[in-house]
Formats: structure tokens, sequence, C-alpha cells
């Protein structure tokens, strides 16, 4: 049994040398697969071996069938065989996070659309009189906020400012002072102008403006970490590749062609120093890789609630109709507040009065029908967050992948070891990162690649923005803005319900959030609560007025103390 298995042996390996080696007194294999795979013109290949003659990598003892020319030519081909190959191995990946990226950004279009429909749909049910006129202003509203979801530098907060300001007016005329009819130009830009002393629509807008804030930085961090997922693998797809690495390349896949082995494979462990060679920097990657796939997951397990954009835009059309009917609740108080700073209304000729209508209760329900809104968010993201999951280790193991799936030799075959075909490979096998390479017998590294240290540190930054730390700016994603405080009812900052923060009243000042905010819920979630107006004041301008005279205070102070110095200059000799 022992003769039979060594007689089959030998037969293995005469099978392997006749489709390897061919016809070893011409060239005519090694023209087919230079012609077969377009390295380039036939005419580079000598018809038979010859003496080598100023080859660099593909030296030999023995006549080849390489040429200078040819060499420079097997060198492209090795390195676009690579970049070939890697962005191959990553294709599933990048259409991963494109998909979703593309998905994500899609359903929050929906959702804004569904909003704004929503809200225009809820005011018409309740103020007919006064829908038609803030349909622009809705319009204007979620497209702010879907243009900074998606990027933009739009602050939603200012957004929010923009659409009260439209929306007063409207509804001064309508309900508040409906008696004379639609309400003129001139006289509706007064009213807009007082809108933020008088902070007629209650903590409505408050609340709706924090939730706002806090989803909105969330559901924007949410697409630009997808958009640098697929930065990170576009970068390693189309790897610099050192000259040391290039020739180890052109070593490992094209020399046996130089002696007739055209079918040849390189041994596991020389391919594997050759790789955790080339790919020493892009294994650095790994850790914050891993790291990446952790933090959108606990990104994703906070999205909930306030940070929720699904749930802030179901109940965003109740919160603004709410708005609306606190200032109706409040209109003789508004209407005598309007009356002082812009005098009376006078009916124009060929105006007609409008009647007022009472506040009535929608019957349309504040959130979107599931048939309608389809999957949500949430699920959306746990499907993409699982799939994901099985890509945490791609950096880590690429190498080693390429190796055993594509490029190596099965165990217990012949293959190249770079200079001959053996058994097996006999030299030290490294491990991954550059501190290994130290020892690579196969590939020197000499540092760190610079475009992949940028990647990395664009990771890392991401990194700490997904976890909710705030860190110093970089590149493009220090454009995330999370709002800023108003003076319809909010303070700047974030708000959980246990704090006890009611989002509502005063705050004359604004007051910004850092371009780069905190986003975790428990990172800097204290909100300033402000107090609301007294209910014996009858509406909202106490707050106003005390304001005032806490402003008239130190300007006082400070007139009372030039006098006195004018007084002791003038007393002076």
């Amino acid at each position: 049994m022992a003769l039979i298995g060594k007689i089959n042996c030998v037969l293995v390996l005469a099978c392997c040398a006749a489709l390897t080696f061919g016809d070893p007194t011409t060239c005519d294999e090694v023209r087919k697969v230079f012609q077969l795979k377009q390295i380039g013109p036939v005419k580079l290949v000598p018809s038979s071996p010859r003496a080598a003659s100023g080859l660099q990598v593909c030296v030999s003892r023995n006549h080849t069938c390489c040429t200078r020319k040819m060499e420079e030519r097997y060198q492209l081909s090795a390195r676009q065989d690579l970049l070939t190959l890697l962005h191959t191995t990553s294709s599933s990946l990048r259409l991963l996070l494109s998909r979703h990226l593309n998905a994500f950004q899609e359903s929050f279009e929906v959702l804004m659309k569904q909003a704004e429909n929503r809200t225009n749909a809820l005011l018409r049910e309740s103020y007919a009189s006064m829908a038609a006129g803030s349909a622009d202003a809705m319009r204007e509203f979620f497209t702010d906020v879907g243009l900074f979801l998606l990027g933009s530098e739009l602050s939603p907060d200012a957004s929010l400012q923009r659409l009260l300001d439209g929306l007063f007016p409207s509804v001064y005329g309508h309900l508040i002072d409906p008696g004379l009819g639609d309400i003129d130009s001139g006289y509706a830009e007064c009213v807009r102008s007082t809108r933020r002393e008088l902070r007629p629509f209650g903590a409505s807008p408050g609340i709706l403006a924090n939730q706002m804030a806090r989803s909105g930085a969330t559901a924007k961090l949410l697409l630009q970490a997808l958009h640098l997922g697929i930065e990170v693998i576009n970068t390693t797809d189309h790897l610099q590749l050192s000259r040391e690495c290039r020739h180890a390349l052109l070593k490992m896949h094209y020399c046996p062609h130089c002696q007739g082995l055209t079918q040849s494979q390189p041994c596991m462990g020389y391919c594997l120093n050759v790789m955790r060679g080339c790919l020493a920097s892009v294994a650095e990657i790994d850790p914050l890789w891993r790291d990446f796939v952790r933090s959108l997951e606990g990104l994703s397990a906070r999205m909930q609630g306030p940070q929720d954009l699904e749930q802030v835009l179901l109940g965003a059309p109740m919160l603004l109709h709410d708005a609306v009917a606190y200032a109706q609740g409040n209109a003789p108080y508004l209407a005598a507040q309007v009356h002082r700073l812009c005098g009376p209304r006078i009916r124009t000729p060929g105006q007609s009065a409008s009647s007022w209508k009472p506040i009535s209760t929608p019957s349309i329900p504040g959130q979107i029908p599931a048939k309608e809104r389809g999957d949500t968010l949430a699920g959306r993201r746990k499907d993409f967050l699982g799939s994901l999951r099985q890509w945490r280790a791609y950096y880590g193991g690429l190498a080693d992948q390429l190796c055993v799936r594509e490029l190596a030799s099965a165990d217990s075959l012949s293959c190249w070891n770079g200079a001959d075909v053996v058994r097996s490979y006999t030299m030290r096998v490294v491990g991954n990162g550059i501190k290994a390479q130290s020892d690579n017998p196969e590939v020197k590294v000499k540092g760190a690649d610079p475009v992949i240290s940028q990647i990395i540190d664009k990771l890392k930054h991401v990194n700490q923005l997904l976890q909710g730390k705030s860190i110093p700016r970089l590149g493009s994603l220090d454009h995330i803005e999370t709002g800023s405080g108003d003076r319809e009812g909010r303070a700047s900052g974030d708000c959980d319900d246990e704090d006890g923060c009611s989002g509502s009243g005063g705050g004359e000042g604004r007051r910004t959030f850092p371009r780069i905010a905190k986003l975790a819920p428990d990172v800097d979630s204290t909100l300033r609560g402000v107090p609301q107006p007294d209910s014996k004041d009858h509406g909202p301008e106490s707050s106003g007025t005390s304001t005032h005279a806490g402003r008239s205070a130190p300007v006082l102070a400070l007139i009372l103390t030039g006098l006195h110095i004018l007084l002791v200059f003038k007393q002076t000799p």
C-alpha cells in the first residue's frame, strides 16, 4: 500500500510539472497568458528562453522568458490585480453601507413630507381660515430640516424661528383679532416683529425645538457615519502600494512565469507574508473599525424618544397644532399687547370681516398610521446593524482572507516560494499590523501609510462622536450642529424626562450649541428649564415684562455711574 501511495504521488507531481512548466524550449505558454491577461503587447515576449539581462526582481541563473519591458508590465499588472481583488472583496460591505445610507435618506425625506402634510391637515381641520396661509412656511421649515440632515449647515432651531415668525401674523389676523378681516402687509410685519417678545405659542415650540435638535443631530450623525464608512472602504480599495510591496507582488505573482510556471500559486505562508506586509497599514484600521461597528450599535440604541427622528416627526403635527391653540387661547392678552406695540388695526376699504372660530379638538390622530409609514426606522437600523456586525473583523483578517480564498495554493500541493516550486514554505510567517513586519522576510515596511493614517484619525473622531464624546473639530465631520436656544420656551442643552425641565418660558438671549455637540443622553444632558408665566398674569406678558425690568436696572446703574464720573472730573481743578 505504501508503494502504491508513493507511485500516486509521483504521478501527481508529474502531471503538475507537465501543466506548469510547459515546453522548456519555447515561451509559447508564457506568451498565451501574457496575451490572455492583456498584460502588454505580445511582441514583448521572446520566442524562446534567453539569458537573464536587466531584470531587477525576477532574477534567475537560468534562461528566462522575461525581459526588462515584460517585468515592468508584470509589476503594473500585479498592482492592479491586488487593487481589483480588494475592490471585489469589499463590494458586499460597500453595497451594504451605500444601500442603507440611501434607504435612511429616503426614509427621512418621506417622513418630512408626511409630517408636513399631516400638520397642514390638522390646521385645516381646526383653523381653516389661517391654514392656507401657513402652508408655505411649513414647507420651508420641513425642507430646511431635511437639508440639515443631508449635511447642510442650516440650523433646525433657526428654521423653527422662521416658521414661528411667519406663522404669527396669520394666526393673529385670523384667530386672535379676526374682526377686521385679512391683515395688511405693513401691519403683518409689525406683528411678526413682536413674536419673540410676546412668545405667543407657549411651551410646544420649545419642546419641538429641543426634540428636533436632539433627534436631528443623531440622525445626521448616523448618515455622516455611513458616509465615512464608505470613505474608509474606498480609501483602502485605492491603496497606494509602496515600492517594496510592488516588487513583492511581482515576485509572488509573475516571476514564476519567467521560468514557464504560468499555473503555479504561492505557498500559503509566503502569500501571508507578502499580503500582511503590503496591507500592514490597512490592518491598523481593524481596532477602529470594530469600535466603529460597536459605536453605531450604541448610537442606534440611544435613538429613542427625543432622539428618534421618526417619533419626533410623528409628534410634530400635534405640537404645532397645540402651539396655535395656545395662541388662540390667549387671544385677549395677545391682542392687547400687539395693540400696545403696533397700534390698533384699521379696516381699509375692501376688507371684509371674518368670523372668530373657537378652539377645536382635531379628530385626526397626531401620528401617521403604520401602514402609511411602512417599516419603522428602528427596524431598519436593527436589520442594518445585524448585517454590519458580520463585517466587524473585516480589516483584521483581510490579508488572510485574500490568501486563503483567492491567492495561495492549497495545502499538500506544490507551491511557489519566491524562488522555486517547493512542497512547503519554510520561512517565518509574521503577524498583522505594522509592528509585526519588522521580521517579515518578504516585504520591508518602513512605516504607516499617511493616507491610511488620515482615515484612521477620521474613524477615531466619528467613533467619539457616536459615543457621545466632545472632541476637537476634524474635517467634514465638524458640521454637526444641534440647534440653539430660542425665546419660544427652550433653553439650549439636552433634557431627559427625569430632569424635570419644562422647556417653556423666557430666555431672552439666544444660546448656541457648540458645532460639535455631546450627543449621548447621558452626557451634558441637563436642560436649563425656565419658568412659565404665572397664570394670574393671564398670559405670557409677565415674563417679558420682568425681562425688560431686569434689563433696565443695569442700564440705569451705568447711567448713574457715568454722571458721577462727569461730576468728579468737573470738580477736579
